[in-house]
């Protein structure tokens, strides 16, 4: 099975909100109210979407917020395990007193 690329979340506001809704970055950043270069960083991939960002997006668009910081972490997860898999693989596992639930493969 071939690995879909790992799509940063300023590409999904670009091609799925932005450009089918005919929507300038501009725009957006002033409905917003942020400054345009915030939501520029985010649609090059140059800028996380952080939990203000996210807020903004989900009442303009009718999301939530978690959907935008859904995507924000998978795309960080999935970038941060490439760039040194064999250092987490080295790590050794202690198990906390935590509950079950919380463990890995629970």
């Amino acid at each position: 099975m071939e690995k879909l690329a790992n799509i940063h979340p300023g590409e999904i506001l670009l091609e799925e909100f932005l450009v089918p809704m005919n929507i300038s970055a501009y725009r957006l950043s002033k409905d917003l109210d942020i400054p345009q270069t915030r939501i520029s960083q985010i649609i090059k991939g140059n800028r996380r979407i952080t939990a203000d960002t996210a807020l903004r997006l989900s009442a303009y668009f009718g999301t939530t917020a978690k959907f935008w910081l859904g995507l924000q972490d998978d795309y960080d997860l999935e970038f941060e395990g490439t760039l040194n898999p064999e250092v987490i693989k080295s790590i050794r596992t202690r198990i906390a007193h935590t509950p079950a639930a919380m463990r890995s493969g629970q």
